[in-house]
């Protein structure tokens, strides 16, 4: 077994840094080492764009060498190269991660771009008529010891980061939940991300829609912990329940579910790569023994919902498509199933709507 602790040769450039680094990775049989080991010298250098590709002639600091050499380390070691700097971009917003979330890829940046999408031809007013008036129950998210709820950005208004993110401005007053209707005969969507982990994609459709109501659930209170100082570091208003699934919104009305849930199946995970199974939290990785589980066991909970949602969205594995589209077709629920393909041609996410 090779040794996986780096010790960096003194008296270098960074850009010989960099090339001693990826081979080091490389010998280790890291995948993509040379992305790793610049993404690895951007964090312990504090630069990043124009800046890092200037300095890359100068010495390597010496006051930086033991901190690369750890970072080099735990990389070699297997750790995610997301874990060891603390973040991840997701649609272009930076996202805080630990081990006690899934690291978000960008294929499911693909399943908020379908929501967003189909959302707009469902309601191209973004709201929904208002219907009758919403009790007190109805209209804010559960309080009090044992509720469920995570306190954070849903609870104040939040400022703005960046005029790069021009959706994130003139959100909606209410809190996430409410029912009530507005002086144009319109209430506010509610979309629910079950199973949120880090936040990625409720924080990116409470950012991209900020008329919504926007919840999140996960059964994990150190996942929700994260999501939420994910929503308040990007100014996002999103409400966070922790419990199983659709359990948190019983008796709640949700217009719009999404969820890329844990659809591994349990066979599969002692061959995934050691980055993902060694690492990542298994609770959002297993799916049961087909992967399926989480899926139908959302299809048996909607009744728990007000109504059913009229746009729904899933993320799944590979080949999983056809099984996860059924299960949406046997609900019922919906008259439009939509099998949608990532960039690599994989079928990766389900959508059902209801005209």
């Amino acid at each position: 077994m090779k040794e996986s602790t780096f010790v960096m040769t003194t008296k270098q450039s960074i850009r010989e840094a960099f090339a001693e680094a990826s081979s080091f990775l490389a010998a280790h049989e890291v995948m993509e080492p040379q992305r790793n080991a610049q993404l690895l010298l951007e964090h312990v250098l504090g630069l990043s764009g124009a800046a890092y590709y200037m300095a890359l002639p100068d010495p390597f600091p010496d006051e930086r060498q033991k901190a690369w050499e750890e970072v080099i380390s735990r990389k070699a070691a297997g750790e995610p190269a997301q874990y060891i700097v603390g973040e991840q971009e997701f649609y272009g917003i930076p996202f805080q991660v630990t081990p006690a979330v899934l690291i978000p890829r960008p294929e499911t940046e693909l399943l908020v771009e379908a929501v967003l999408q189909q959302a707009e031809q469902l309601w191209p007013q973004g709201a929904a008529p208002a219907g009758r008036a919403a009790s007190a129950a109805e209209q804010e998210p559960p309080q009090g010891q044992g509720a469920g709820r995570v306190p954070g950005p849903a609870d104040a208004e939040l400022p703005d980061r960046e005029a790069a993110r021009p959706a994130a401005q003139g959100r909606a007053a209410a809190a996430p939940g409410g029912d009530a209707g507005t002086a144009d005969g319109l209430r506010p969507l509610v979309a629910a991300d079950i199973g949120t982990g880090s936040g990625a994609i409720a924080v990116t459709l409470a950012l991209h829609a900020p008329r919504w109501q926007v919840y999140a659930s996960d059964i994990s209170a150190d996942a929700l912990r994260v999501a939420a100082r994910n929503a308040e570091a990007n100014g996002a208003k999103v409400a966070f329940e922790e419990g199983n699934l659709l359990e948190p919104f019983a008796g709640r009305r949700v217009d719009i579910l999404v969820s890329n849930p844990p659809y591994i199946p349990a066979a599969d995970i002692p061959g995934l790569q050691p980055e993902v199974r060694d690492h990542e939290p298994r609770t959002a990785l297993d799916g049961g023994a087909d992967g399926l589980a989480p899926y139908r066991i959302m299809m048996q909970q909607l009744p728990l919902l007000q109504e059913p949602p009229r746009l729904i969205g899933f993320e799944l594995g590979i080949g999983q498509a056809g099984e996860v589209a059924d299960l949406l077709r046997q609900a019922g629920h919906w008259d439009k199933i939509m099998i949608i393909p990532d960039l690599a041609g994989i079928d990766r996410h389900v959508l059902g709507v209801r005209r």
